[in-house]
Order: structure tokens, then C-alpha cells, then sequence
């Protein structure tokens, strides 16, 4: 199904929340701690950036994970030619 669904969508980028939205995209390997702001493809052909899910985030609350996770959607951006909000 969700195959289907990226095909007709034919998303720029994915960004995976989590280890289990990494699992689904990519079947089994590294954890999302290794895994986490390292691009990978779906399928070969969709970039995907793994990073933390956001309950994660919210249950540590410590400004180290925030920025890891500010640093992965700072990729994101730039893989899509843009800049962060506020900084023109």
C-alpha cells in the first residue's frame, strides 16, 4: 500500500521518524541512532534521511537530541533547495 502511495506521489524526499518508519522504508538493518542523518534511498531512487521520532525528542528533552534531530531537517532542506524558515 504504501508503495503504491509513493509512486503516485513521487515525494522529492522522505524523512523517517523513528525506527519503525526506517524499518518500513528499508527493511531491517542499522538503528536509528547509527542510522540518524545519514541519507539513505528508497528503492534507489527517493532520499530518505532517518531521524528521531518526535515522541523521542519530547521524552528527552535534552538540547543535544533537539539539535541532532535541527541538524537532520537542516539536511532536508537543503536537499531541497531551501533555506530554514526566518533566515531569508
Amino acid at each position: 500500500y504504501l508503495t503504491e502511495q509513493l509512486e503516485l506521489v513521487q515525494p522529492k524526499v522522505i524523512v523517517a521518524l523513528g525506527a519503525t518508519a526506517l524499518r518500513g522504508l528499508l527493511g531491517p538493518g542499522e538503528g536509528i541512532t547509527k542510522a540518524r542523518g545519514k541519507w539513505r534511498l528508497y528503492r534507489g531512487t527517493i532520499p530518505v534521511m532517518p531521524t528521531f521520532h518526535p515522541s523521542y525528542v519530547l521524552r528527552m528533552g535534552t538540547k543535544e537530541v533537539k539539535a541532532m534531530v535541527w541538524s537532520d531537517l537542516l539536511q532536508v532542506l537543503g536537499q531541497l533547495g531551501r533555506k530554514p524558515p526566518g533566515r531569508g
